[in-house]
Parts: structure tokens; C-alpha cells; sequence
């Protein structure tokens, strides 16, 4: 039988503890057999898990008879990862052991250097620091999990089950992964990344600076047909200067800029209207319905019907 051993450190997330023990725990084979032996392990017996306090039954022992090891976040990423950890973790890998990390356990993860080198991902709040902390690790703060093949993580929450299904579904089929679904009430498979999820604000320039008038302006214009040469003709500057400073004080270039602004604008109306997505696409500013799903897709992660039915209020209907 697979065995899966979930790590709780000081400071676990509970609901990421609880996620891989709930999946794997009640994911049954055709017959009625349990797929999967769960085994909760911990450096010392009792773990601090914010409002209350767990006894880990398995010690880090149970890492080197585990065929996969789920790594749940916890709150503190800054916190040092124990050396007794580390290295029981870099010796399982060795030995050819699958290990997954949901949330912020992508830091306890990296820490250990097995990630670097590879695609990675983490809740999207966390996404930037795990990059400035790890700079040899890929991260990607759009999708919901990444496999790497034995090395995955995942982002946060809701995440870790659609990680947990994914490796129920490699392990033993679509079918078996459909039912573990059913159980969690969770579709096998959700559109999007958590790109859908994040609040895309732009880039701000610095304020009292040159760029602040000409983004004022752009985010009072997006319905405009603006090109690059009408935005530095506003601006009082070459396009090649214009350019150089976006980039310089939003990261970004001109027409980026103007269409996420677009695309924001396109996220608010979906929420709040029941306006068509023709009629949205045009009120932001594409000259065509193609052009905006195509734009919306890569920025967010999904299609605007979609995005409209995860997100709409229903107070704006």
C-alpha cells in the first residue's frame, strides 16, 4: 500500500494538515480499499498549531518508509526549517521519495535546495518573497500546482486538494480520482489558475512623479483607441523615453499597463453587471470580442463567462 506521510512542523496551517489527511485517508479502490496509508510524523511529539495544539503519533522515521511526503504550510515562512529536517527530507529524496508541498510549505521545500532548478509555486501573496528568498527556484504565482514529477507544490488553500487529486489520479486513474472528488465535493479539475484570484493592481508610480498624470489619464481613458504614439504625444515625450520610464516606475511598458487597466475594468463589470461580455469587452476598450478573451485569459487565468461565474455578486444582478 502507498504510504503518505504529511509533515506538521511549529506552526502548521491546520487546514493544510488537514487536506492530504482527509484526501488520502478516504480514497477507496474499486472494491472498497483503501488506496493509501496515512502517517502524520513530526520532529517532536507535540506540534504547535496556532489555536490548539496536535500529537504527532509517527516521528521523522516515518519519512524514509514514506513513498510520498506532503509538506502543509505554516504561518511563520520566515521561520528556519530544523536541520534534522532538512536532512531527513534531501535523504528520502535520494532515495527516490515523491514529496509535495501545499501553500507556504513551497518554503520549508526550497529551503532544503531540492526545488532549485525547478518550477514552482505557492500561495500567491507568498509568490514574490519565495522568489527573493530562493532565486534558483522558478516561481510561478498564476497556477494552482506544478509537477515536476517527484517534487510538486501547490498554492494555497483550496489548492492543496486539487494538488492531493491530481497525485490520486497519477497514482491510480481518472476513475478512482473522480470518486475522491465526489467525496471532497470538489470538480476533479477547476479552470484557471490562481491568477483568477489575485487583485491585479498596476504597478503605481512614484507619486509627484513624471508618469503619475499620464496614468491618471489612462485609467480615465481605457475605452479609448490609444496607441503608443498617442500616449507619448499626451505624455509630452518620444516613445522611446516613454518606454524607458514605464519600465523604469511600473516594471512594465505602456500598452501593458493599459491592458491590464483593461482588464481590471473588464473584472469589475463582470462582478457587477449583468452587462453581455460583447458589451464589456467594447466599454474597456478591445475593438474586438476575440482580442479581450484572448487578453483576459492570459492576464487572469480563465475566460470572462468563467470569471463571471465564479466571482459575480449577486447583489449586482
Amino acid at each position: 500500500m502507498h504510504t503518505v506521510a504529511v509533515l506538521a512542523l511549529d506552526g502548521v496551517i491546520p487546514f493544510d494538515l488537514a487536506t492530504p489527511v482527509e484526501v488520502f485517508t478516504q480514497t477507496r479502490l474499486p472494491g472498497g480499499r483503501p488506496a493509501y496509508r496515512v502517517r502524520v510524523c513530526a520532529p517532536t511529539p507535540q506540534v504547535d498549531a496556532g489555536a490548539f495544539a496536535l500529537t504527532a503519533p509517527h516521528g521523522l522515521d516515518a519519512l524514509a518508509t514514506a513513498d510520498t511526503i506532503v509538506l502543509p504550510g505554516c504561518r511563520d515562512i520566515t521561520a528556519a526549517v530544523p536541520d534534522d529536517v532538512t536532512a531527513a527530507l534531501r535523504a528520502a529524496a535520494a532515495h527516490g521519495t515523491r514529496i509535495a508541498s501545499i501553500c507556504s510549505g513551497a518554503f520549508i521545500f526550497a529551503a532544503t535546495g531540492l526545488l532549485d532548478g525547478h518550477r514552482a509555486t505557492t500561495h500567491w501573496l507568498a509568490s514574490a518573497e519565495l522568489a527573493r528568498r530562493h532565486p534558483h527556484v522558478e516561481v510561478d504565482p498564476d497556477v494552482l500546482y506544478v509537477d515536476n514529477g517527484r517534487f510538486l507544490t501547490s498554492a494555497g488553500a483550496a489548492a492543496g486538494l486539487d494538488l492531493c487529486l491530481h497525485l490520486v489520479r497519477r497514482d491510480h486513474g481518472s476513475a478512482v480520482a473522480a470518486d475522491a472528488a465526489r467525496a471532497s465535493v470538489m470538480p476533479l479539475e477547476r479552470e484557471g489558475g490562481q491568477a483568477q484570484f489575485i487583485v491585479h493592481d498596476q504597478p503605481p508610480a512614484p507619486r509627484g512623479s513624471a508618469l503619475e498624470p499620464v496614468l491618471l489619464w489612462l485609467q480615465d481613458n481605457t475605452a479609448a483607441d490609444l496607441s503608443l504614439e498617442d500616449i507619448a504625444e499626451h505624455a509630452g515625450m518620444s516613445t522611446r523615453t516613454l518606454n524607458r520610464r514605464f519600465r523604469e516606475q511600473t516594471g512594465t511598458t505602456p500598452l501593458q499597463w493599459l491592458h491590464r487597466a483593461r482588464v481590471r475594468q473588464a473584472q469589475h463589470l463582470l462582478e457587477a453587471t449583468d452587462h453581455p461580455v460583447e458589451r464589456i469587452a467594447g466599454q474597456v476598450g478591445f475593438g474586438s470580442l476575440t482580442a479581450f478573451r484572448d487578453r483576459f485569459k492570459r492576464v487572469v487565468g480563465t475566460s470572462p463567462a468563467a470569471y463571471r461565474l465564479a466571482f459575480q455578486d449577486a447583489g449586482g444582478r
